[in-house]
């Protein structure tokens, strides 16, 4: 099996190693870790993902901090169009619904998963078999004043919805840039929440997300992209 990078020493190894994947298909990435290619995405959503952070050498896994911890980097694929645009919500991380009161947005998990980002798009046309696929020029990102303030207003309105037992009421059109939905691998799978009349009970886990039209604007202004 061919050996697995360490875990880079610095954001500008980090950078580099990403960039050099650029323009390669993912099947060929696989090959070189000396792993399989699924057939499609349906049943494997986060092999894309799994697959950037063997190459690139990312230690956290599912853990409440950054892909790269010692960096405080967060990795994320971004599946994009023929025009760079993204296609899909962007999944961060889960949202905690036990929580009675609301803590700091900056010492919130989703802030400091996005407080610094290596965007890698990925092309995802669906009729591109998947080993096909090209990795697209990185972007290291964190977000500007007016990012982060977007960021924060959402998570302050969904949280705060979340402490007063409102999660049903939640739906995924909430939220400028950021959305709650569920994030399971089947409804059976179940956590707790409070609900409106002060009582635990079983809900399916939920998830924030980022908009497309978030992590679009995001490529268009450090890609120089078009809009439409």
């Amino acid at each position: 099996m061919p050996q697995r990078p360490p875990p880079p020493h610095d954001a500008t190894e980090l950078l580099a190693r990403a960039e050099a994947l650029a323009g390669h298909r993912l099947g060929d990435l696989a090959v070189w870790l000396d792993l399989d290619v699924p057939a499609d995405l349906r049943r494997h959503k986060g092999w894309v993902g799994q697959l950037l952070e063997l190459a690139l050498g990312a230690e956290s896994g599912s853990l409440a901090e950054p892909d790269f911890p010692q960096l405080g980097i967060e990795l994320k694929s971004l599946p994009v169009d023929a025009q760079g645009r993204p296609r899909e919500s962007t999944y961060v991380c889960t949202a905690p619904l036990e929580a009675v009161t609301r803590g700091a947005w900056e010492e919130s998990w989703l802030a400091r998963k996005l407080a610094r980002v290596l965007w890698v798009p990925v092309e995802a046309e669906a009729a591109l078999p998947l080993a096909e696929r090209r990795i697209g020029t990185p972007l290291l990102w964190s977000p500007d004043a007016e990012e982060a303030t977007l960021l924060r207003r959402d998570w302050e309105e969904l949280t705060e919805r979340i402490c007063h037992g409102e999660l049903a009421a939640i739906t995924a059109r909430f939220g400028e840039v950021l959305q709650i939905r569920p994030k399971a691998a089947h409804s059976r799978v179940l956590t707790r929440t409070v609900n409106s009349e002060g009582e635990l009970e079983w809900v399916n886990p939920r998830g924030f997300y980022l908009r497309p039209h978030f992590t679009g604007a995001i490529l268009r202004r450090h890609f120089d992209l078009p809009t439409a």
